[in-house]
């Protein structure tokens, strides 16, 4: 059986690809992320992911399959209870969720949550609502900087956001905020996945702009993933981007963080140019945050041609015992309804230069089996409890 030296990881964040099999009770039928965005965009041009067989695994328009791909791939179902970024990065490292976070986004967070944020923050909050960060700040920072307020709020996704100037309110008190929010939060009543430090700078509307200083307070994972059961095994697990906050540093050696999906990229790509022995574990965030909560498909689909520019640099360094997995965490279909992620099946495609041929794998019911894979590979224990079953030999 084949074992790889390094396992580069890449989440396409949000790129689902239809067909959820239980899409109807999250109230998701008909969500198609990757397929009505390639039905919107004009042309998709993705060479690269296209020669490694997505559109073989996908029917996509105007993106042809190839006669012999490079990659195997696959569609595979979520098993957890749950359509949001830990939810699924966590069932990939072996845990099966079954509680889902809790979202406020119809309502903002109760009265008893704010309370207690203002009694500790000592500031009144503001906006406590659903909404997009960027017009959250050109409508309240001119009364968070002048009255010294807290500007809360949430999304579509189980987080408490708060807003703060650098230049007036200061990174050190934001985060200090975040870090009380997360406190408070980790009670059951309000158990968010995630508490949001988003810093921005300028003092007049129209200047106002976010700044690349977010920080994310994750909580930890229920329990131990494949991944530190390569850490205890003195393997590297390198994470790029939002990985470190989704899993809290938990079972991992190295933490980059990244400005875009395109830094991130760029940031895997130069370490695959470095010798290590262990997995790169990568989230491009922006598909999911720019174009699919913002239900923009035309921007979407250029941040796919963006990644597949860089896969294009990123291929040619991968050796004979590299193996490179892609896939994605949940959907966010920008052409369907709302704001919020949509339960859909995700793409796992594989490639390593020694593949001998490509081809299409069996379905799968969980993202487990990427863990299980990853932990097989390197011959450590898989955690007792996580869900998943090796699919190494079908690599082979």
């Amino acid at each position: 059986m084949k074992k790889y030296k390094r396992i580069f990881l890449i989440v396409l964040d949000s790129l689902g690809i239809g067909n959820g099999k239980d899409a109807a009770a999250f109230g998701d039928e008909g969500a198609d992320t990757l397929g009505h965005i390639s039905e919107t965009v004009e042309h998709l041009n993705i060479p690269n992911m296209q020669k490694l067989g997505w559109a073989n695994l996908k029917e996509l328009k105007q993106v042809h399959p190839v006669e012999q791909p490079m990659g195997k791939y696959l569609k595979a179902n979520e098993a957890s209870n749950g359509k949001d970024t830990m939810t699924g990065h966590w069932e990939m490292m072996g845990i099966l969720t079954t509680k889902p976070f809790i979202t406020f986004t119809e309502t903002g967070f109760p009265k008893e949550l704010i309370d207690e944020l203002e009694k500790r923050t000592g500031r009144t909050v503001i906006g406590n609502k659903a909404a997009s960060g960027t017009e959250i700040i050109e409508e309240l920072a001119e009364q968070e900087i002048h009255e010294n307020k807290l500007i809360v709020y949430t999304s579509a996704d189980s987080v408490l956001q708060i807003c703060g100037n650098e230049e007036t309110m200061g990174l050190d008190n934001l985060y200090h905020y975040c870090e009380i929010a997360r406190e408070l939060t980790l009670k059951d009543e309000w158990r968010v996945g995630r508490v949001i430090a988003r810093p921005y700078v300028g003092m007049h509307p129209g200047e106002f702009k976010r700044t690349s200083n977010r920080h994310d307070y994750a909580l930890s994972p229920t329990g131990k993933t494949a991944l530190d059961s390569l850490k205890e095994n003195g393997y590297d697990v390198i994470s790029v981007g939002k990985i470190f906050d989704i899993f809290n540093g938990a079972g991992l050696t190295e933490g980059n963080h990244s400005d875009s999906s395109v830094h991130g990229m760029e940031q895997t790509i130069e370490i695959a140019k470095r010798d290590f022995n262990g997995l790169c574990f990568t989230n491009l965030v922006d598909f999911d945050a720019l174009w699919g909560h913002r239900r923009n498909p035309v921007g979407y689909g250029e941040e796919i041609e963006r990644f597949d520019v860089k896969l294009g640099e990123l291929l040619p360094l991968l050796k004979e015992d590299d193996l490179l997995i892609l896939t994605a965490d949940h959907g966010n279909d920008p052409t369907f309804k709302g704001s919020d992620h949509t339960r859909e099946q995700v793409p796992m495609v594989f490639y390593s230069p020694s593949f001998t041929k490509g081809g299409a794998l069996p379905e799968q019911d969980s993202f487990g089996v990427l863990g299980a894979t990853v932990a097989d590979n390197f011959e450590v224990e898989y955690p007792k409890d996580c869900i998943g079953k090796s699919m190494l030999d079908l690599l082979s």
